[in-house]
């Protein structure tokens, strides 16, 4: 096993982002479910952020949707954020929820509405200023459906076009973080569909331009530790989006269709030097039957255990057991850390930082998820339609 004292330095240091987007209303494509106490702007989706910081002490940023989170003065956001004991994280453009977008996008054959997509794309760096934030996270629902709709070859120069304007905007310190998903909602060829593509682009592009990601955006099977480690073994490893999947959508709780899968993925991200702040852990969920704030907090902890896990696997021996060919020792090795109970470790490491070894029993006993209920009644609560 690695040293327990250093696997609790560095999960005291863990940052994981959590998404404005998962305090709001969420649901299926039939039905957007409503609960009591849901933010109904972004400043209360940033006090719902601060509890849930407040209990994990490793969640200290919030990213933004644009425009699910547009205010008039984005400097008072940012600085009510500071306030609460949190800041703003990445901002996450919307090229998706206009008519205007039914057949794409900055991918879309009609130049007007190419140009509409860029102007939305250059107004999120600019939050950016305004936010301080260091990363604008793109994701694309642009492809077609049919054989023959578009040329595919015409989409990649026009998605490539789009991409070089706004990464020649970025400023000092700026990133550009590229999506892929593998389909939905274009069913016959998405235009970033998976980790080749982001990539490609992103190669072209330069330094400032990184791919993340989806850990719910692969087909069944996929090998999701081979693209993380291959992503840094190049150096455009940006960050991860964390949820899970089981057949064919993706946004639930992260590990909780495979906790294995994320223990591999979080080995190799330690394993080729990604637990670093050039990686960001950022979580992208929608809870739509469970409770919004117990359920971002089970995520963190789950993302926690994982690399709890990860950090206890015995490199050394594994190694050795490698050099030898021997498969059944190599791959004990790294049964054993995923084997291992990490909870009491993690509640060492709670306590260390003065938190309740608990988060959720925390929380519940808080009375916020009451208060919130309580006082947050008329208005219209945040969501994202449907």
């Amino acid at each position: 096993m690695q040293d327990l004292s250093a696997a609790k330095a560095a999960l005291a240091a863990q940052r994981i982002e959590t998404p404005s987007w998962a305090y709001g209303n969420s649901g299926t494509r039939f039905k957007v479910f409503a609960q009591p106490g849901v933010p109904r702007d972004p400043w209360e989706k940033l006090r719902d952020a601060a509890k849930v910081h407040e209990f994990t002490g490793v969640a200290p940023t919030v990213a933004l949707h644009i425009p699910w989170d547009k205010v008039d003065d984005y400097g008072k956001l940012a600085a009510f954020a500071q306030e609460l004991g949190v800041s703003l994280g990445a901002i996450n453009s919307n090229t998706f929820q206009d008519d205007d977008y039914k057949l794409g996008s900055v991918c879309h054959p009609d130049a007007a509405v190419r140009r509409k997509a860029l102007d939305h794309l250059l107004e999120c760096v600019g939050i950016m200023d305004a936010t301080g934030s260091r990363d604008l996270k793109l994701w694309f629902a642009d492809g077609t459906n049919y054989p023959g709709q578009d040329d595919i070859r015409a989409r990649q120069d026009r998605l490539a076009s789009a991409l070089s304007v706004v990464y020649d905007r970025l400023g000092e310190g700026q990133r550009m973080l590229l999506e892929y998903k593998f389909f939905e909602p274009a069913f016959y060829a998405t235009d970033v569909p998976d980790w080749g593509t982001a990539y490609a682009h992103c190669l072209k592009l330069g330094d400032k331009a990184q791919v993340v990601v989806d850990t719910g955006h692969h087909a069944p099977g996929t090998n999701i530790e081979f693209i993380v480690a291959t992503l840094l073994r190049e150096g455009k490893l940006g960050g991860f989006d964390f949820n899970s999947r089981f057949y064919a959508d993706d946004d639930l709780m992260v590990g909780a269709a495979d906790p294995f899968q994320l223990f591999r993925i979080m080995y190799e991200v330690i394993r080729g030097g990604g637990y670093t702040d050039d990686v960001a852990f950022m979580l992208d969920q929608c809870h739509n039957i469970e409770a919004k704030i117990p359920a971002i907090i089970r995520s963190v902890m789950n993302v926690q255990e994982a690399t709890a896990k990860a950090l206890l696997v015995d490199r050394e021996a594994l190694a050795a057991a490698q050099r030898e060919g021997d498969v059944l020792e190599a791959n004990a090795v790294l049964m054993d850390a995923y084997n291992t109970d990490v909870r009491p470790l993690l509640a060492e490491v709670r306590q260390d930082l003065g938190l309740d070894p608990d988060p959720i029993a925390a929380y519940r006993r808080s009375g916020w998820q009451q208060q919130i209920a309580t006082e947050r009644v008329g208005g219209t609560q945040a969501g994202w339609g449907a």
